[in-house]
Order: structure tokens, then sequence, then C-alpha cells
């Protein structure tokens, strides 16, 4: 053998051996760099981890499936699901594409199962919602296309709706709603270094990267692993977990998109920190008609509260907006539009249960926001009669607290990925 073979022998072994170290490492990678302190804020991630799983996730689970919470109102657009002039959707080219979209279309569809009890009570609760004072705009709440969805019935999980209709949406979303970095070019990278911008513009962009891991990693977890008999079995998919957020993979973005989670987790524990006077005052209620039902879901929301305020590290929102009052104003009414525009592109999605989601955590968020932006008015608020100054509806309220549940579950499932991780080595 001559001297130049052996050293390409030894030169492919080394490499081989390279190769065997990095996959060695790679479970541990995702854990390793989904540690430490996030931007923006003095908060580390530990923290909230063990703030999550011990103190908010078992109560919000509960919360959650309280009748007031477990019902949301969505409207299904005419002329969205069919034919090809929506721009986001795709037509099938072949029988493996049709198979997918039949597969899509059967696991993305809503269950809108209702009892007549179910039907008879939301009679009652429109009658309640009119008699109260209404100071701000419902949008399309009224409309005749919009109809109670039980969630519990329709859990937000892998729907086969993926591919370039998927990525159209998203793409449009963080095209035309975020302030992207002039060093940005790829509109599915909302996680490159954000020099240049301000700290209300980044804050957007990591919630907007945020939500996008939050319902990325609910598909990872609710996966349809396999159907047989017509009885799927669901459960965590770790490949699909890598695809999506290792390193590796990713080329990096994996872990800032985890880490932009915890951003948007701490934005919205926060917000439910400051909305707790609001719902501490007895005049607010939380009406299904079930009077010691009502006092109980009551009780363990405020319970919520009192937990999120003892949080020691919140996300400090005094240093958003501190600016000259013109400027912070002409910010805020920016944010309001594109989460507008964020709603409008849900809209879009040409699968049911998504944009049911993707609908309810958007303005879960908005509402976060909007709770954040009035400070001042939460603070001022009389006990015994409504606001002009700050009001929740019914539809807000559901979408806040489902949304933050939604991140919840996120950070929990992340954690059973860590452990899948490790046994996977």
């Amino acid at each position: 053998m001559s001297q130049g073979t052996r050293r390409a022998g030894v030169g492919q072994g080394l490499a081989a051996v390279r190769l065997l170290v990095t996959l060695s490492l790679l479970p541990r990678v995702v854990e390793a760099q989904v540690i430490g302190v996030l931007d923006d804020c003095l908060c580390d991630i530990e923290s909230i981890d063990n703030f999550n799983t011990f103190k908010i996730f078992p109560k919000i689970k509960k919360l959650q499936e309280r009748d007031y919470f477990r019902y949301y109102k969505s409207k299904i657009p005419v002329g969205i699901k069919a034919g090809n002039s929506n721009k986001y959707l795709k037509v099938a080219n072949n029988t493996k594409e049709l198979e997918d979209c039949e597969q899509a279309n059967k696991l993305g569809a809503i269950n809108s199962t209702l009892s007549n009890q179910s039907k008879e009570a939301f009679i009652d609760w429109a009658r309640y919602d009119d008699s109260q004072d209404h100071f701000c705009e419902l949008d399309d709440e009224r409309s005749p296309a919009v109809q109670y969805v039980d969630l519990l019935l329709n859990p937000e999980r892998y729907t086969g709706y993926k591919g370039s209709s998927a990525w159209r949406v998203w793409n449009s979303i963080y095209e035309e709603n975020c302030f992207k970095p002039r060093s940005v070019y790829r509109p599915l990278n909302p996680l490159a270094p954000s020099r240049g911008l301000c700290l209300e513009k980044r804050v957007f962009y990591k919630l907007i990267s945020g939500l996008h891991a939050s319902i990325n990693l609910h598909l990872c977890a609710n996966y349809l692993l396999e159907e047989t008999w017509g009885k799927p079995r669901w459960g965590p998919n770790l490949e699909e977990f890598k695809r999506r957020f290792d390193p590796v993979e990713t080329k990096g973005e994996g872990p800032r998109r985890l880490k932009n989670l915890y951003f948007l987790y701490l934005i919205e524990l926060r917000a439910l920190s400051k909305v707790a006077p609001y719902f501490e005052r007895s005049i607010v209620d939380l009406y299904t008609g079930n009077v010691e039902d009502d006092a109980d879901t009551k009780t363990l929301l405020l319970n919520i509260f009192q937990d999120t305020k003892s949080f020691p590290m919140h996300f400090d929102e005094k240093s958003m907006f501190a600016g000259d009052k013109k400027g912070a104003k002409s910010l805020k009414e920016e944010f309001r539009l594109h989460f507008k525009n964020i709603s409008r592109i849900m809209d879009c999605v040409g699968c049911d249960k998504c944009r049911l989601w993707g609908k309810l955590q958007t303005q879960g968020l908005g509402t976060a926001l909007k709770i954040l932006f009035s400070e001042k008015e939460i603070q001022k608020l009389p006990e015994h009669s409504p606001s002009k100054g700050f009001q929740l509806t019914r539809q807000e309220i559901v979408a806040l607290l489902n949304a933050f549940g939604r991140l919840s579950t996120s950070i929990r499932e992340l954690q059973n990925f860590k452990i899948l991780l490790q046994h996977s080595r």
C-alpha cells in the first residue's frame, strides 16, 4: 500500500470518527443552545421551565376544560377553501399529492358537533353579552358565518397541511407584517440577528417567530404516527421535531426559534399579570348560566393570575414605546394594523382546524398586547361599572387564556422532547 493510500485511509477514518462524534452530540445540541438568559429581558429559560411546569401548566389545562373557555367563535370565510383564486392554496398535480390533500382535508376538518343543551346555552350567552355595555367594536363576531366550536373536540395537532400552501401563508405573514432586519432576505428566517432594529420592532419580530415555533411544536408533539383499521395513533414525532428545530438541520435557526417561543410566553405572562385587576372586580363574571360553575371558574382564573404576579423576572414592557409620544403612538398603531393583517391572512389558511387555532392564537396575542398598551386605563377601572377606557369581550378573554394555554403546553412538550432526545442517544 502506498503512502498516499495510507494517508487517504487515515483521513477517511478521521472523518468517520468526526461524523460519529457529531451524531452522538446532536441530541445535546438543542438542549445546550436553548438555555440561559433571553435577549431583551433578564429572564433565564430554566426559571420559566420550572415556573410553567409546577405552577402554570396544571391550572391552565384545567381552566381550558371549563365551559366558558372551551367554546370559541370561528368564522369560515366564504370562497376561501375552494377554487384556484386563493393564492395560498396548492393544486394537487399527481396521485401522491392528491392522497396528501385528501388526508389533510380529513385531519384538518373541524368537528362541529354540539349538543342541543350547548346550543341553547349559547343563545343565553348571547343575550347576556348583548346586555353588557360595549365600548369597542366587536368586528365580525355577530356575523351569521360565525359559529361556536368546541376546542376540546378539535385539538391542535398534525393535519397534513404542509408544503407550498402552508409556506405561502407564513411567507406572507413575515413579508407583509414583520419589521425585518435589512440583512434578512429569506422570509422564513425570522431568527437572524436583528441588528439595526429598535426594541419594539425586535419584540414584534420575535413574537411572530415564537408563535410559529409554538404551532410547529404542537404539530410535532401530536403527530399521526399510524392509522390502523381507521383508528389513529397520535404521539410525539422526534424526527419531525429534529427537522424543524435541530441546529444542524435548520442551520442554527432551530434553537433561536425555541428561544423566541419563551420570549412570547413571557410577553403573554406579563399581560395576564397586568390584567388581573380587570377580573378581580365584582362586576366581571365568566357567565355560562351555571352560577356555581361560573364562580369556580372565576376562582381558578384569579388563582392563575396570582401565580403570574408571583413570577419574579417579568418582561419590562415600560422599555417599549418609551420614546417621544408621537413616535410611540405611531408604533402602537403599526402593531395593531399588523396584527389585524395577520388575522386576515390566517383566514386564507386552507385547513379548517389550522385556521381555527391560528386565528385564536393570533387574537390571543393581539389581546395581550392590547393589555400591555392599556396599563393606565386598567389602573383607573371603576369597581362597579363598565369602563369606557378598557374592556374585553368574551371572544378576547377566551382567545387570551387559550393562547397562553397553548404556549404553556408548548414549553411542557419541549421538555418531553428533550427527554426523548436523551433516550435516543
